[in-house]
């Protein structure tokens, strides 16, 4: 395929590429700073430079591309304003930029964010309603809704918790355990669905490649959840530490995260530690199903959870992030 990726550089969208050319695929990727993807090690990748704000880039990155990939968003933000310029204008001006050469095949990096929380034991999927509880979620959502109205072949995948090399968010739980603490908020017993990236590039390829994922919406996700707890434990045992898990409770915790996000707006640094994101961290669940995902592509994650852990952790010891 020709695909075209925003956000390559990124934690995910480093991912992607690599797996993009390992299948020989031609890949065109939109960087910000092209010195940050020559430190990628990639060999046969077009840069274009530019932002989500640049329509001549944004352009010149879909002329002929016949896969596009949008992985570009923003994570952290001091305000819905912030978030919406990012996930939403941005994912539209992406949007128009894939119309004007030729609408191909368009592949959007949503987040279980959007579906919102589970039910014990009651994991969701394509079938619910979108229920966001933070503004990222709501951000996302809003890019949803453009690429479904936008006129192109789309498909939108919604991962979990996607941990993996590359990663600098999940890097500090790593730090911690290393440390021999394991904070979590609430009382631990938090379900989680996770997918370690390499699984979620497999994923978005199935997406993009398999004509009958066009018009739907996908979770991907590894098959066998966990719990914030253990997944505290599992990232202890893959530093070769034995941390103690230390629960937050809720009020402590939305006390806590007010004064992180406080103390980051003042210093003008965004932070997903923040008072709004104590509805995701606070809730009973986020699990989800990838059946659906698995019937019409035949993708399935592949790397378990503690391989996985173990392998990012070599990866941040090898490059000197965990020290």
């Amino acid at each position: 395929m020709n695909v075209f990726v925003t956000g390559g550089t990124g934690f995910v969208g480093a991912h992607l590429v690599r797996a993009l050319e390992r299948r020989g695929d031609r890949v065109t990727c939109l960087v910000r700073d092209g010195r940050k993807a020559a430190g990628l090690g990639w060999r046969n990748v077009r840069i274009v430079e530019g932002d989500l704000d640049r329509g001549a880039a944004l352009r010149d990155g879909c002329s002929g591309a016949e896969v596009v990939v949008h992985v570009a968003g923003r994570i952290s933000a001091h305000t819905l304003h912030e978030f919406m310029t990012i996930n939403r204008d941005g994912t539209a001006a992406v949007l128009e930029a894939a119309a004007d050469a030729g609408s191909p095949r368009f592949v959007y990096v949503s987040s279980l964010a959007v579906g919102g929380p589970s039910a014990p034991g009651r994991p969701v999927d394509e079938r619910g309603a979108p229920a966001p509880v933070t503004d990222y979620g709501r951000s996302k959502l809003a890019g949803e809704l453009l690429v479904r109205a936008s006129g192109l072949p789309w498909t939108i995948v919604r991962p979990p918790v996607v941990y993996g090399e590359w990663d600098r968010e999940i890097l500090k739980v790593f730090k911690l355990a290393r440390h021999g603490i394991a904070p979590v908020f609430g009382d631990g017993s938090q379900a989680l669905s996770v997918i370690h990236a390499g699984d979620l590039a497999t994923a978005l390829i199935a997406a993009a490649s398999t004509p009958r994922a066009a018009g739907r919406v996908y979770y991907a996700a590894h098959p066998r959840p966990t719990t914030s707890r253990d997944f505290a434990s599992a990232i202890g045992r893959a530093v070769g530490a034995t941390p103690r898990v230390v629960p937050i409770p809720g009020p402590v915790a939305r006390g806590v995260l007010w004064v992180i996000g406080s103390a980051a707006r003042l210093a003008g640094r965004a932070t997903v530690l923040s008072a709004d994101k104590a509805n995701e961290f606070l809730a009973p669940g986020w699990t989800c199903s990838s059946a659906a995902l698995t019937a019409d592509t035949g993708w399935r994650a592949e790397i378990d959870l503690e391989p996985g852990l173990r392998r990012t952790a070599e990866w941040y010891r090898t490059q000197g992030w965990l020290k």
